[in-house]
């Protein structure tokens, strides 16, 4: 189902996509893409795909590699597109907990460690209880509740919760968050 839906969605945005290749292209925004290895299920890495948003000067701060197209597309999650690819090849799902860069990898409790039971998701039941307002181990304890209640009509719940925080336009919260630390 996840691939079906996932590649009408690519469809269905495609002439966006193109926008947004165009957009980086007319200012010189290079390379277009980010990947960055992730946890997925089982623990298996995967490299998943967004669209850059940040200058690639590492030696600046996250806040002075900040541009306008990066910014406009972090504030309307369209820097996400890119991951119907991860879908389509099946290393992600639509609904899931988020994956995790491979940084986090030893810091996750045994419990914790129950969201790669599942695929990592697009989208998840703590990104629309929170996301970047609630604490890590809020967050974890969401991903762990999903995984332990997993279900068609959830998925469907969160999908729903995603459509209508896209549509909400809420700032960006995401350089002001700190990395998970295995306490916080």
């Amino acid at each position: 189902m996840d691939f079906i839906i996932a590649l009408m969605v690519a469809l269905l945005v495609s002439w966006l996509i193109i926008v947004i290749v165009l957009a980086y292209t007319l200012t010189l925004q290079f390379p277009i893409l980010f990947s960055q290895q992730r946890l997925g299920k089982d623990g298996k890495v995967f490299h998943m795909w967004k669209f850059r948003t940040l200058s690639v000067d590492d030696t600046k701060t996250l806040q002075e590699r900040r541009f306008s197209l990066g910014d406009l597309l972090r504030k309307t999650n369209l820097d996400e597109l890119p991951q119907l690819w991860n879908v389509l090849k099946g290393e992600m799902s639509l609904v899931g907990p988020r994956p995790l860069p491979l940084e986090y990898d030893d810091l996750f409790s045994s419990e914790q460690r129950k969201r790669f039971l599942v695929k990592p998701g697009v989208t998840g039941w703590a990104q629309v209880n929170g996301r970047h307002s609630i604490t890590w181990k809020e967050k974890l304890e969401l991903d762990q509740y999903y995984v332990q209640n997993i279900s068609f009509v959830l998925d469907i719940r969160i999908i729903f919760k995603t459509a209508r925080l896209l549509l909400s336009f809420k700032k960006d919260r995401s350089l002001e968050e700190e990395k998970f630390n295995g306490t916080n």
